[in-house]
């Protein structure tokens, strides 16, 4: 049975495709065992080191206030790096030269400096140029350089996401009557979003990432900065790491998780909307029959 994309394997191939999985597995089990067995040769696995994790102390400490600040620095950031990435990306397709230089000129220049760096400047011009408060100054600072930098980024996402569609689109627009900003608003990021949507959330995941930049440098209370902490108090600095790791991959397994769902939903709707809207003849021009 052959497929569009591929031909379906045969027998030979399904047994190939069975001892691969198998090799795969061993491999994998090989290199789980061994470190476990590392961990166990250093007293890694040992009770003590991991007893204060089935605790709320630590939790209610360390871990959950460090993955609140670690959550607002990342939301206030996509709420900022989202709407600005969308209008840097319409103005990287705008009709005048002038707005395309300017916003193209804004985004290669921050999408070429690194992200902590711009964290660095950040924190340089709070405290040198305003009077924010040392206490949230790294807060401040994180925001800024994750804003700069991703949004940027974000706009070439939009930019790239609206040039994939037909060009008929645009041209069927503008034969009703839309103006440029209409056709971007109502007709071609709508459609692009859901192409755009994969490459967003992995953006929004590197944001999420990116706040321990901050806490490494900056100083930022948030969860990656907590192990320093925890394992100064309990000695157990790679159990610490594990289960930080755990919980950024359950966080953003969520954000994943549901930008797929949403994705599937909006795919689900531009499906059910495609009505035919029934067409009404007048009853003084119906005489004459078509």
């Amino acid at each position: 049975m052959t497929s569009v994309l591929y031909d379906a394997p045969g027998p030979r191939a399904k047994a190939r495709n069975w001892i691969y999985s198998g090799i795969f597995l061993v491999v994998a089990a090989a290199v789980a065992w061994w470190v476990l067995s590392a961990l166990a040769d250093k007293n890694q696995l040992d009770a003590d080191k991991w007893s204060p994790f089935f605790t709320g102390e630590v939790w209610t400490t360390f871990l959950l206030p460090g993955l609140g600040e670690t959550l607002r620095a990342g939301a206030i950031s996509m709420v900022i790096a989202l709407p600005l990435g969308a209008l840097l990306g319409m103005g990287r397709l705008s009709d005048h030269a002038w707005v395309r230089s300017i916003v193209g000129t804004w985004v290669e220049f921050f999408r070429a400096i690194p992200v902590l760096m711009l964290m660095l400047f950040g924190s340089a011009f709070y405290v040198q140029y305003t009077g924010v408060d040392s206490e949230v100054r790294p807060l401040y600072a994180v925001i800024t350089g994750l804003v700069l930098y991703n949004s940027a980024v974000i706009g070439e996402i939009v930019r790239a996401g609206v040039e994939s569609l037909p060009r008929g689109q645009t041209d069927a627009a503008k034969a009703i009557g839309m103006r440029k900003g209409q056709v971007m608003t109502y007709v071609l990021i709508p459609q692009a979003v859901t192409a755009m949507l994969p490459a967003l959330v992995s953006q929004l995941v590197v944001i999420l990432k990116d706040t321990a930049i901050g806490g490494a440098v900056l100083g930022l209370a948030e969860l990656l900065t907590q192990y320093r902490q925890i394992s100064a108090n309990f000695s157990n600095t790679i159990p610490t790491l594990i289960v930080i790791a755990a919980i950024y991959i359950a966080v953003n397994f969520a954000l994943t998780s549901f930008a797929s769902w949403l994705e599937g939903r909006l795919r689900k709707s531009k499906r059910s909307t495609g009505t035919v809207l029934p067409v009404t003849l007048d009853a003084g021009n119906n005489s004459g029959g078509i």
